[in-house]
């Protein structure tokens, strides 16, 4: 007897794809030349996953070397500003993030790992200059501005986060179930098939969510009643907040 066929979302073995700042890779992509390279990361994920490097300062053809640029708030707007020269890149950023992003996501990602601080890459508290000559950090690169726009769900770190073992088991985790529930929804799929697929995944809410494991149930119990894409929609966001939640120690 032939053993029953792997569902679709189990059939794909091959890596994930997981975008990255390049400069964690230890390409010299900086704007002195150098590298950021993370060891801890490169070595624990590597092996486990295709990694997508970009630079959105070199692909936007800044160069290497080149002077160093930063966020400024002007008149209340966030630019993006060489302070040298006075050079003002946030439409040409503006515009190459939308469109690399677009690129990005045509390639199927399971997840990115950005650079902290970047004022193009860093997610969270970048510094931001303001008109009376402090700073804040409260900005957001203008990069990962884009990126976290145009895939909301997707796993997303930045690298001095993913020093820690358990946080950075914990994105591998993620990577992985944003690329089976990906795939699941990708294809035709039944109700059926979703009570299956969230039956195959309580074990791994059980550990993370109870909460989210009993909203995701019912959504699923009522399926039903909403549309397939509202239906898509609410149970992959839920999925992955679940997925996102500290893991639950005994």
């Amino acid at each position: 007897m032939k053993p029953a066929p792997l569902p679709r979302w189990l059939a794909d073995d091959s890596p994930p794809r997981v975008g990255v700042s390049a400069c964690l890779l230890g390409r010299e992509v900086r704007h002195d030349g150098g590298h950021k390279r993370a060891d801890s990361l490169v070595e624990a994920l590597g092996p486990r996953v295709e990694w997508v490097p970009v630079c959105p300062e070199v692909e936007l053809g800044m160069g290497v070397p080149r002077p160093p640029i930063r966020l400024e708030r002007r008149a209340g707007e966030l630019r993006l500003v060489e302070p040298g020269s006075g050079a003002d890149h946030t439409r040409a950023m503006s515009r190459f993030a939308a469109r690399r992003v677009r690129e990005l996501a045509a390639l199927g990602l399971s997840g990115y790992v950005l650079k902290s601080g970047s004022p193009s890459c860093g997610m969270e508290r970048v510094r931001v200059r303001r008109a009376n000559g402090s700073s804040l950090r409260n900005g957001r690169g203008m990069f990962a501005a884009a990126l976290l726009a145009r895939l909301p769900g997707l796993p997303v770190e930045e690298e001095g986060r993913l020093a820690d073992a358990a946080l950075r088991e914990s994105f591998a985790v993620r990577v992985f179930a944003y690329r089976r529930l990906r795939e699941f929804f990708r294809g035709r799929w039944t109700i059926g098939e979703l009570v299956e697929f969230h039956g195959a995944h309580a074990p791994l809410f059980a550990v993370h969510s109870r909460a989210d494991q009993r909203a995701l149930g019912r959504l699923v119990a009522r399926a039903s009643e909403h549309r397939r894409g509202e239906l898509r929609e609410r149970y992959t966001s839920r999925f992955m907040a679940a997925l996102a939640r500290t893991e639950r120690r005994a």
